[in-house]
C-alpha cells in the first residue's frame, strides 16, 4: 500500500522523463528483490515444451524398439536359413544316415524353436516392463505438470487478490484525499 503511494508520489514529483524512468526502474528492481523466484516459475509454454520433449523421447524409444524387434526377426530368419542350408548339405553328403539325421535335426529344430520361443517370450516380458516403466514415467511427469499448473493457478489467484486489495486500499486513500482537497479549496475560496 505505502509503496504504491510512494511510487505515485515519486512519479508525480519527478521533474522530467528521465527521472520518471529512473523511478520506474527502481520500482521494478524492488519488485524483483521482493519476488526473486518470479523468473523461475514454469509457464504453460515451458510445461508444453517439456511434454513435447517427452513425447519425442517416447517416439524415439518406440522407434528403437521397432528396430530391435526387426533385428531379432532378421536374426531368426538368418538362423533359419543357416539351418536349412546345413540340412541340405548333410542330406547330400550323408545319404546313408538320412533317417538318423532327420530325427536328430527334428530334435534340434524343436529345441531351437523352444529356445527361440522362450527368448521371444522373455523379450516380450522385458518390452512390456519397459513400456510400463515409460508409462509410469509419463504419468509422473503428467502429475507433476498438473501439480505445477495448480500451483501456478493458485499463485495467480493470490496475485489477483493482492491487486484487488491494493485497488481498494488505494481508493481508501484517494477518496478522503479528494474530499480534503475540495474542503481546502472551499476554505480558500471563502477566504478570498
Amino acid at each position: 500500500m505505502s509503496s504504491s503511494v510512494a511510487l505515485y508520489e515519486a512519479l508525480t514529483s519527478a521533474p522530467d522523463e528521465r527521472a520518471r524512468a529512473r523511478v520506474i526502474a527502481e520500482a521494478f528492481e524492488r519488485l524483483e528483490e521482493r519476488y526473486p523466484h518470479l523468473p523461475d516459475l514454469a509457464t504453460q509454454g515451458h510445461v508444453r515444451e517439456s511434454e513435447l520433449r517427452l513425447q519425442k523421447e517416447i517416439e524415439r524409444v518406440r522407434a528403437e524398439l521397432k528396430l530391435d524387434i526387426e533385428e531379432v526377426r532378421a536374426e531368426i530368419e538368418r538362423v533359419r536359413a543357416e539351418l536349412k542350408q546345413d540340412i541340405e548339405q548333410l542330406r547330400a553328403e550323408l545319404k546313408q544316415d538320412i533317417e538318423q539325421l532327420r530325427a536328430e535335426l527334428k530334435q534340434d529344430i524343436e529345441q531351437l524353436r523352444a529356445e527361440l520361443k522362450q527368448d521371444i517370450e522373455q523379450l516380450r516380458a522385458e518390452l512390456k516392463q519397459d513400456i510400463e516403466r515409460v508409462r509410469a514415467d509419463v504419468e509422473q511427469v503428467r502429475a507433476a505438470s498438473r501439480e505445477s499448473e495448480l500451483r501456478l493457478l493458485k499463485e495467480i489467484e493470490q496475485v489477483r487478490g493482492e491487486v484487488a486489495r491494493t485497488k481498494v486500499d488505494l481508493l481508501k486513500w484517494i477518496v478522503p484525499l479528494m474530499f480534503a482537497q475540495v474542503a481546502a479549496i472551499a476554505a480558500l475560496v471563502k477566504l478570498l
